[in-house]
């Protein structure tokens, strides 16, 4: 991951505020396996972004989020039981997944205890969610519904293009857990 420093990309024609975005799902991950990723990525000097660390209150949360994504040279998304639940979580997808195929942002899908082919099929948890997020559009006014069926698309559409990058990222699987 050193390739990632500021410093050493001269190939890079923009300024990067960041070396490191982190997608993660608070909830699964926040005090445990995200936590110890960033205190190592910061100990190791990666100027590293985690919205609990870099987001000051009474800012425009999405906007800082989206600044954060095309101000970062690459992302960990850290994909875990609940990632699917949060449209907040989906959308920095689509938007890293959009930065990667337009210049080159490199990215980094772990799996936490989750199976690649569950998030790219949306099966299991991810079934849960996306059924949960369907049927919050079903209670739409006909108003917003065909916005929602698009982004439902969009969020369907990258989590089968993550998964499908899993032999370039991390399956971290263990028995004892869940």
């Amino acid at each position: 991951m050193k390739a990632l420093r500021v410093e050493e990309a001269s190939n890079v024609k923009f300024r990067c505020m960041y070396d490191v975005f982190i997608s993660f799902r608070g909830e699964d991950t926040r005090k445990s396996f995200t936590d110890q990723l960033y205190k190592a990525l910061v100990d190791e000097g990666y100027r590293t972004f985690r919205d609990d660390n870099e987001i000051e209150r009474g800012e425009d949360i999405k906007s800082e989020l989206d600044k954060a994504i095309h101000s970062s040279k690459s992302s960990i998304i850290i994909l875990s039981k609940n990632y699917a639940t949060s449209s907040w979580c989906l959308d920095e997808l689509v938007m890293i997944l959009e930065n990667k195929r337009k210049r080159g942002h490199a990215i980094l899908p772990v799996f936490y205890y989750v199976d690649p082919l569950d998030v790219g099929k949306q099966m299991g948890s991810f079934a849960t969610a996306f059924a949960k997020h369907e049927q919050r559009i079903m209670e739409q006014s006909d108003e917003g519904k065909e916005e929602w069926i698009e982004k439902i698309k969009r969020w369907r559409a990258a989590l089968r293009e993550v998964a499908d990058q899993r032999g370039s990222g991390m399956v971290l699987q263990n028995s004892d857990q869940e």
